[in-house]
């Protein structure tokens, strides 16, 4: 694998981390709370291995350059400083979820992860669009 390839694992990464998120979401409020804490501990190591290769990819390559022009570029660059600024917010706001769950605090780890929740679902997906913006539909030539 070489470092070009790293975009494609990260989207994947992304990808797997929004489906967990909703089989937990799913599993919760079937009241399956064993699922449901699998699930949510599958997406949090999926979110920490999506961390460690988008660090090595950045660390090696720098920022992708974005090769759509015209009105897609303020669209683009939207979704793209959207997602930064919600994934600058759910650094400090997954593990004190986590944490507060892990305590057995469930009452303040609700009120918490109906924040976190849709805020990282939002933020995989949104990764994931801007990877296909970026990578696919508009490369920079």
């Amino acid at each position: 694998m070489e470092i070009n390839d790293l975009p494609h694992v990260i989207a994947a990464f992304n990808s797997l981390s929004v489906v967990l998120l909703g089989a937990g979401y799913h599993f919760i409020r079937q009241g399956r709370w064993r699922h449901h804490r699998a699930c949510m501990i599958a997406a949090l190591a999926v979110s920490a291995a999506f961390l460690v290769v988008y660090l090595i990819y950045k660390a090696n390559s720098g920022f992708a350059k974005f090769g759509g022009e015209g009105l897609v570029r303020p669209v683009y660059f939207s979704i793209l400083i959207l997602h930064i600024l919600g994934a600058i917010a759910i650094v400090p706001l997954v593990p004190l979820t986590v944490l507060r769950a892990f305590k057995g605090r469930l009452a303040h780890h609700r009120s918490i992860a109906r924040w976190t929740w849709p805020l990282w679902v939002y933020v995989g997906v949104s990764g994931v669009v801007v990877y296909v913006m970026a990578v696919h539909i508009y490369p920079h030539a």
